[in-house]
C-alpha cells in the first residue's frame, strides 16, 4: 500500500513539473493549494491506473516498433498514455489538458519520464 502511495505521489510531482516547464499542459479543478494538491494527486492515480492497465497491452502490441526504433517509441507510448489520462480526465471536475501531440504530449511524456526516473531513484518505493 505504501509502494502505490509512493507512486501515486511520483505521478503527480512529475505532471505538476511538466505542467511548469512545459506550455500547453495544464491541470485545472482546484484553487485553493489544498484543492490543486488534490487534483494533482488524483491525476497522479488516474496516471498510474492507466499505466498499470493499458501500457501492458499497448507494449505487447506495439513490440516490433520498439525493437526497429531501438526502444525510442517508448516516448510515443509514454505521450499515449498521457493523451489517454487527458481524456479519462476531461470526464471529471479534474482534468489534465494536452494542446497538441507532438509537441506538447510528447514533451511532457519526456519531462514526466526523467522526473519519474529521478524521483523513483531517490524516494524509496516501500519494496
Amino acid at each position: 500500500m505504501i509502494s502505490f502511495a509512493i507512486k501515486v505521489v511520483v505521478n503527480a510531482v512529475a505532471i505538476w513539473v511538466a505542467t511548469v516547464l512545459i506550455p500547453g499542459v495544464d491541470v485545472s479543478g482546484g484553487d485553493s493549494t489544498s484543492s490543486r494538491l488534490l487534483t494533482y494527486l488524483f491525476i497522479g492515480l488516474l496516471f498510474g491506473i492507466v499505466n498499470a492497465v493499458v501500457k501492458p497491452v499497448v507494449k505487447v502490441l506495439a513490440f516490433p516498433f520498439y525493437i526497429i526504433t531501438l526502444g525510442l517509441f517508448t516516448l510515443v507510448v509514454n505521450a499515449l498514455m498521457l493523451e489517454l489520462t487527458a481524456w479519462l480526465s476531461s470526464h471529471t471536475r479534474l482534468t489534465l489538458t494536452l494542446d497538441a501531440f507532438w509537441w506538447t504530449a510528447v514533451l511532457a511524456a519526456l519531462v514526466v519520464t526523467v522526473v519519474s526516473m529521478v524521483l523513483n531513484a531517490i524516494v524509496p518505493d516501500g519494496e
